[in-house]
């Protein structure tokens, strides 16, 4: 399975946009209860205003709020946000730590975030466990476990380590737009053959198709029906 997302996700990243460890750091503490894609709206004009671990620590908190309203939560994360800048100056000279141990222990950043950072921003291998991730591998039979660590230690078990940081992406990619929560599209999936949980949702293939997202939807529908020899199993 792991070689099939491969195939089926060759162009996996993560989908926030950033330039800097700050601004991915950022970024994941937005995307808590909220899309990725909301986030990219936010921070353009969040990222030109707040440059510096300096200039979030000292900013004015009723204009951060307004900035990142968008994102819900905002009175949190913008706490988290000022909380961070002023750490990272304390702690770290302003940059952001290239540790996990370090990274947990910062304002609004948790482990999920960390492996986030570690893995997108410095090329640490990381399992990130948010919950299309931790959805998907209990479907597979991965894991049984629900807790985000245990899970994360049950997966690092199974795969080599340097490919942490792309499976993550590629599994989110899947939980996305093929897998989804309430209705995976079971007979339009090229790991159908492998799933033990398949038929969780529509088998049909055409029906199936339907419920495929994402610019990729051509590509992973011809990968299911070749892998799947047109239909579903």
């Amino acid at each position: 399975m792991v070689r099939a997302l491969a195939g089926g996700y060759p162009d996996a990243h993560c989908e926030l946009d950033f330039t800097n460890p700050l601004e991915l750091t950022v970024a994941v503490i937005l995307s808590a209860q909220c899309t990725d894609k909301r986030v990219n709206e936010v921070t353009p004009a969040l990222f030109a205003r707040y440059r510096s671990a300096a200039d979030y620590a000292g900013a004015d908190r009723t204009e951060l709020e307004e900035m990142i309203r968008p994102t819900g939560f905002f009175r949190n994360k913008a706490a988290s946000l000022m909380g961070l800048g002023a750490s990272l100056l304390e702690k770290h000279g302003g940059e952001v730590p290239r540790r996990l141990e370090d990274l947990v222990a910062l304002p609004g950043v948790g482990r999920k975030t960390a492996n986030v950072v570690l893995g997108n921003a410095f090329d640490v291998p990381g399992i990130t466990v948010d919950t299309h991730f931790g959805r998907l591998v209990r479907r597979w039979g991965w894991t049984g476990e629900t807790d985000p660590v245990k899970v994360e230690h049950a997966v690092a078990e199974l795969v080599p380590r340097k490919e942490w940081t792309l499976l993550s992406h590629r599994v989110i990619f899947h939980g996305r737009r093929v897998c989804h929560a309430r209705k995976p599209a079971c007979g339009a999936c090229f790991l159908a053959r492998d799933c033990p949980s398949f038929g969780t949702g529509p088998t049909d293939p055409a029906e199936a198709a339907k419920l495929v997202r994402g610019a990729e939807a051509e590509h992973l529908l011809g990968l299911a029906a070749t892998v799947n020899g047109g239909a579903a199993r």
